[in-house]
Formats: C-alpha cells, sequence, structure tokens
C-alpha cells in the first residue's frame, strides 16, 4: 500500500504515526513518502533480520543531510558500508570491553556522587539536566578530552542540542546544526594540539587519533573529530534513559522493592524502561538492488525505515506492549532482532549502537544511586509529547534531594 506522503504525521504525530498504522491495517510494513522520498516503513522481528542483511541493504546515503548535520556528523561510521564500516567499527569496539566500561561507569558513580552533594544544597533540580552534565564529565573524562570546569556548561549545552535537534524543525535544528560546528571545531583543535605535542598517551582520544585504515592511512582529522563526538554524544543521551527510569520507579513504586529484594529485577528493569519509553524512532537503509520479501517490491536505490518504536511495542512480540511489566524478560530469548531501541544485529558487524553495553551499564548504576539518595518528587508536568523527537518528560524530572539514605 502506498500512502500519501508521512513527513507531517512524523512530525505532528512522532513515535506512534506508523505504529497506528501497522495496527489499524494489520501489518508490517507500508509504502509511504518521507520528504518527498518513496520509502519503504518495517517493523517486527522478521523486518529487522532482512533489515540488518547486507546483502540487501547500505547505510550510503541514508541518512538524510538533516541529521548528518546535526545527530550524526559527516563520513561518520553509520553512513558506511563493507571493509570501511568494519574497519571504523572495528575502532569503537576496541573502547567496549568490560575493563574499559568498567572503568567509565566507576568515572560515572565519582562525577555522580559529586553532583549529589551540590543537589542537597538546593531547592530541587532538573534531573535530566544534571544527569546530561554528569555524564559529559564522565565522557570526557573516559575518553581522555580535556575539559575544564569554566568550559562544562558550554561542552554539555552542545551535545545536549546535537542530540535534541534530531527530529526537529526550525529554531530548535539550527541550534543543533551550530552546535556541531562548534563541537567539532573543538575537538578538532585538541587533535592537532595533541599532534604538535607529539603526546604519548594512552587513551581513546589517542586511539581514535592514531587509528589507521586497513590500508594503513590515518583519518581526516575532521572524520576523527566526527568519531569522538560520535563517543561522547550518546553517552550524554542516556540521560534521557535515566530519566525515564526515575519515572518508572515514581510511576511504578513496586518496582523498587523488587530491584532490592529479587536477583536480576534490575536487569529486566532496565531492559524494559529501554523498550517501553520512546528513545530514537528509526534506522534507515538503502536497498542495494531489485528484490521482493513480505508481498513488497524493494526497488534499487529506495530508503527503507526500520521502526524501531514501532518494533519495540509490536504486540505480535510483546503481550500487552503498553504495559510496562519487567518480568516479562525473565523469559527473554536474547534476540539480537526484536529488542531494538539502539538497533539490532550483531554490534561488530552491523550498524547496532557500539554503546549499547555502556547504556545499560549506566542505567543500571543510575537506578542503584537514585534509590541510595532521599529524594522527593513535587508536583509538575510529568507528561511525554509523543510528538517530540527525541522525547523527555516536560518538566525533565524536577526532584528535591535531601540527605544520603541510611
Amino acid at each position: 500500500m502506498i500512502n500519501l506522503d508521512s513527513t507531517l504525521g512524523v512530525l505532528f504525530k512522532g513515535y506512534p504515526n506508523f505504529l497506528n498504522q501497522f495496527r489499524d491495517h494489520n501489518i508490517d510494513i507500508l509504502e509511504t513518502r518521507l520528504l518527498l522520498r518513496k520509502t519503504v516503513v518495517m517493523r517486527g522481528e522478521a523486518a529487522a533480520a532482512v533489515f540488518y542483511d547486507q546483502s540487501k541493504f547500505r547505510r550510503k546515503g541514508a541518512t538524510p543531510k538533516r541529521f548528518q548535520k546535526t545527530l550524526f556528523g559527516q563520513k561518520g561510521v553509520q553512513g558506511l558500508d563493507g571493509q570501511m564500516h568494519l574497519d571504523r567499527k572495528r575502532m569503537f569496539m576496541q573502547c567496549m570491553g568490560q575493563e574499559s566500561i568498567l572503568q567509565l561507569d566507576n568515572i560515572f558513580k565519582n562525577n555522580w556522587h559529586i553532583a549529589v552533594k551540590d543537589w542537597q544544597g538546593r531547592d530541587s533540580i532538573k534531573l535530566f539536566t544534571e544527569v546530561e552534565t554528569v555524564l559529559c564529565k564522565s565522557a570526557c573524562e573516559w575518553v581522555g578530552v580535556p575539559l575544564s570546569p569554566e568550559e562544562v556548561e558550554e561542552r554539555t549545552s552542545q551535545l545536549s542540542a546535537m542530540i535534541d535537534s534530531s527530529g526537529a524543525v526550525g529554531f530548535r535544528h539550527y541550534k543543533g546544526r551550530l552546535a556541531r560546528k562548534k563541537a567539532e571545531k573543538w575537538i578538532e583543535n585538541l587533535i592537532k594540539n595533541r599532534h604538535n605535542r607529539k603526546s604519548n598517551e594512552e587513551s581513546i582520544f589517542s586511539l581514535f587519533s592514531e587509528h589507521q585504515n586497513s590500508a594503513n592511512n590515518k583519518l581526516p582529522t575532521s572524520v576523527v573529530a566526527v568519531e569522538i563526538l560520535n563517543l561522547l554524544r550518546p553517552i550524554v543521551a542516556i540521560s534521557r534513559y535515566i530519566t525515564f527510569s526515575a519515572l518508572a520507579l515514581h510511576n511504578y513504586p513496586h518496582c523498587a522493592n523488587k530491584i532490592k529484594k529479587e536477583e536480576n529485577y534490575l536487569s529486566n528493569f532496565v531492559q524494559e524502561v529501554r523498550r517501553f519509553y520512546p528513545f530514537f524512532p528509526f534506522v534507515a537503509a538503502v536497498a542495494k538492488d531489485d528484490f521482493k520479501w513480505n508481498n513488497t517490491n524493494f526497488t534499487k536505490g529506495e530508503r527503507v525505515l526500520l521502526d524501531l518504536y514501532a518494533t519495540d511495542h509490536d504486540e505480535k512480540i510483546w503481550q500487552r506492549p503498553e504495559d510496562f511489566n519487567p518480568d516479562r524478560f525473565k523469559n527473554w530469548d536474547g534476540s539480537a532482532y526484536n529488542l531494538i531501541p539502539q538497533g539490532g544485529g550483531d554490534h561488530y558487524v552491523n550498524h547496532r549502537c557500539a554503546g549499547e553495553w555502556i547504556t545499560i551499564t549506566l542505567i543500571k548504576s543510575a537506578v542503584g544511586l537514585l534509590l541510595d539518595i532521599n529524594y522527593t518528587v513535587p508536583e509538575q508536568d510529568l507528561s511525554i509529547n509523543m510528538a517530540r523527537i527525541p522525547a523527555i518528560p516536560k518538566s525533565r524530572f524536577i526532584i528535591n534531594v535531601s540527605k544520603l539514605a541510611t
């Protein structure tokens, strides 16, 4: 079926736009137009498996320039295919070992405890905003990016704007573009200064700066800057999941008791937060050749979207998907294609988020840290505007922090 252009639908309805159409027509695939370009939109486990079949789809040319100029950056890993993608992905996965993630987790916890001391001296805080700052400081320390106390607010704001502009039009979009330009300039200058010093330091920053591809060529400074930001920015984006976790603890208070008492419940809780709450709605690819799947003809060069949100809320996969229920993960099969808030497939081979393990680790830590402090949640607007991409509770989750729990 071919619908009218869905651009306005996505703009005004947001995350549920295609999900509602899938449900209304009892389908898992539809043809439409987005930004006037013919586009196939899919959901579901089988669709995800096909979408990540590299013999059928490529990433080059899939992501509109407006997202490259805000969220991803140009010539980054998200738009590569074949050996170039494998080589660049290998660079990222070198940072994703258990020891490295544990190091980041410890840095995060230390910065959190420092922040809590400040929170206790204030009438109230916006958790989302404060956690963005904690994550920015932690990410920079972990990667080895110098960050003076005087520039923490500026750099956090830039990374935040890049994320927040990803689904925006108008002022929010152009704010993100400007933030990316400034952030790339910041990282490029750090790379050039490092080369001028001929530093022998061992860090992720130096690993990326000195990385050589399969042809033994270093990446251009501008590309290294994009990829370093592709480490920093997604870590700051975890603030959304942490805020949603706090919202879940508030809306479903029985979960806190189960986290404290039941083994593995924290892991199930975090997975349900990632499944239930809206993060980024789609990932894009382009058909390599003509082929037919699920009674749909795919044309070479045609753009295809895998709807992450609709898959994570697919009633064929998840019983009562609109219920928040961590226990559903007690018997989860661990499929790489049904729980896909950060993409699907294999982390090393496909375009699945390299930092997904970091995301899960830091959310777990944040939930534990939240349960270790005394705070109250004053009356506020905690509604989530599903038309806003990326989504966040309207109030940014205001809390009043008192003394540490005993």
